[in-house]
Order: C-alpha cells, then sequence, then structure tokens
C-alpha cells in the first residue's frame, strides 16, 4: 500500500462525505491507497451511510471521543501505507494534491512531514505554517492583548506574514488539518501525544519529528481547500471560562508548555 488516509469524525458527516468524494475523484495515477475513517462517537450511523456509499472505506467506531490526536492514532493502528495522511473532515483535496505530495517524499528523503497550501472557501490563501509560540502567542491571539505593539510583533512572527506562501520552505511546524508524512516517522515517534485532547497536538508531533532529525515542509505546490471553522477563535477572550473549546485549548497550552517551555 502506498498511502493510507486517516479522517478523524466527530458530528461533520455532511463535511465528511464532500471530503470523500473529493479523495475518490484524485488523480492517482497507479498510487495504492486505503482510506479509514474513525468516528469519535458521533451517532450520527456514520458507519451505514459509509457501507451504502463508500464500501472500500475502512470504519472504526469509538465508542468515545478520543480526541484528535487519539483518534489519529486508532486510525493509523492498522494502516498498512508506506505514507500516512492525517486529513481533516472539512477539508478537500485537489485532483493532484496525493500526488504530487507522494513524488516530493520520494525525492526528498530527509523530510518527515509536509502539507499543503491550503486555501478558504473563497480561495485565498489561509495561514497553515507557523513559528513557534512564545509564552503570550495563545493570548495575543484569543485576546484585546493581540491588538497592542507587542501582540502585532509576536503575531507576525508566529503567523510568518514576512512569507508569501507560495514557495516550499522548511518550517516549525504545520497545521494539522492536513499532513502527508512516512508511516516510519509516525510510527518511530509514537504517533500523537494523546495527552492532547485537541489542540498543540500538531505543535507536538512537528516539533517531535524535527528533533528526532527531519524536516518539517510546507509544499504549495499541492494545494487543498480548509473550510476552517477555528471554533477557539470565535470564542470572546471573556467568555473562556465558559466554553468548553476555550477552555480545552488554553488547558492543551499548558501541557504543552509543561512539555516544552517556550523554547
Amino acid at each position: 500500500m502506498d498511502i493510507s488516509i486517516v479522517i478523524v469524525n466527530y458530528n461533520t458527516k455532511e463535511l465528511l462525505l464532500s471530503c470523500l468524494k473529493s479523495i475518490k475523484s484524485c488523480d492517482w495515477h497507479g498510487l495504492k491507497y486505503e482510506v479509514i475513517v474513525v468516528d469519535n462517537n458521533s451517532r450520527e450511523y456514520l458507519g451505514d451511510i459509509l457501507a451504502k456509499l463508500y464500501p472500500e472505506v475502512k470504519f472504526i467506531q469509538s465508542e468515545v471521543n478520543l480526541g484528535m490526536g487519539a483518534g489519529n492514532n486508532l486510525g493509523f493502528s492498522g494502516a498498512t501505507g508506506k505514507y500516512f495522511v492525517v486529513m481533516n473532515a472539512d477539508t478537500i483535496a485537489m485532483p493532484n494534491t496525493f500526488e504530487v505530495l507522494y513524488h516530493y517524499l520520494e525525492n526528498n528523503p530527509r523530510v518527515g512531514i509536509t502539507g499543503p497550501k491550503q486555501l478558504n472557501l473563497d480561495q485565498t490563501v489561509q495561514q497553515s505554517c507557523y513559528r513557534y509560540h512564545t509564552l503570550m502567542t495563545p493570548f495575543y491571539r484569543r485576546t484585546f492583548l493581540g491588538a497592542t505593539s507587542c501582540g502585532h510583533t509576536d503575531l507576525n512572527r508566529f503567523l510568518m506574514t514576512d512569507f508569501d506562501h507560495y514557495h516550499i520552505k522548511e518550517v516549525d511546524w504545520l497545521l494539522g488539518s492536513f499532513y502527508f508524512m512516512r508511516a516510519e516517522v509516525y510510527k518511530a515517534l509514537g504517533g500523537f501525544d494523546e495527552r492532547f485532547f485537541l489542540y498543540f497536538e500538531d505543535t507536538d508531533l512537528c516539533r517531535r519529528c524535527h528533533q528526532a532529525g527531519w524536516q518539517v515542509v510546507y509544499n504549495p505546490e499541492a494545494r487543498i481547500v480548509h473550510n476552517h471553522g477555528r471554533q477557539s477563535a470565535k470564542t470572546p477572550w471573556w467568555k473562556f471560562f465558559t466554553s468548553r473549546t476555550a477552555r480545552i485549548h488554553i488547558g492543551s497550552w499548558f501541557k504543552y508548555l509543561i512539555k516544552w517551555g517556550t523554547k
């Protein structure tokens, strides 16, 4: 098997079906692939729907919501591909997305993880590659502090606004909505750290990839559309303590700080 694609679903049935349709419509040119869908206890009767519409898809029903990292780990536990793909349900692949990234890793043996240019629904470029966080970065992103001079400076650095996003570039980390990575790297790293239920599991994986001597590369020659909701960003900062999503985000940030600090 050349490529194993894992998609974790949580109450995103319609988006998932569009995602699966885009995968099936891709130009595979002889590449062998498998798709594994892990449902995080959505109660959407997804197994029955996929059995009718996409019988070739391997379906795993979790009885609990495992979160993103653990959900992907469950999916990849039985995957057989040379390359592993993490793909969010709210993403749409372009016809050559997988082929471009497959050949890129085939020709660049030091790259462990790569990811495509991500586009918004209106086809504008979405921020999907980043520099590492400072201590204040999450607070600059989520509160009024982002409007301060220090906030602007830090966010411009973090979001790589000095980079045009049209060139291949090694980066600190990539948004985890779409990863194309070597199965050997994923396995050697032990997959995602399941202490992160949601948020920072992608930053952590890329950081461990670098630590192990592999490169993480943004590759805009491949493209996807990402219907990115950024739920935590929509929550007013003063509602952090009443919003479950925001609490999870901040909780993951503290776990990340304990593990890595800000260096």
